[in-house]
């Protein structure tokens, strides 16, 4: 699923990246504990702790 080049994105470029609703990827990025938030500046999620983390909802 390594389709992006950057590291780090906000919720709404995450969400839009991986094609899903802005609620889920923000659940699933705290889930995955990918979400970094730096004082004075909107959360950021790491795009490959992200993406580790859905893999285990692959269809088998």
């Amino acid at each position: 699923m390594k389709n992006n080049d950057r590291r780090m994105v906000r919720y709404s470029e995450g969400a839009l990246l991986y094609s899903m609703g802005l609620t889920m990827f923000q659940r699933l990025a705290k889930e995955a504990n990918a979400v970094y938030i730096i004082e004075g500046m909107p959360p950021l999620v790491k795009c490959d702790v992200f993406e580790t983390y859905i893999e285990k909802y692959r269809a088998k």
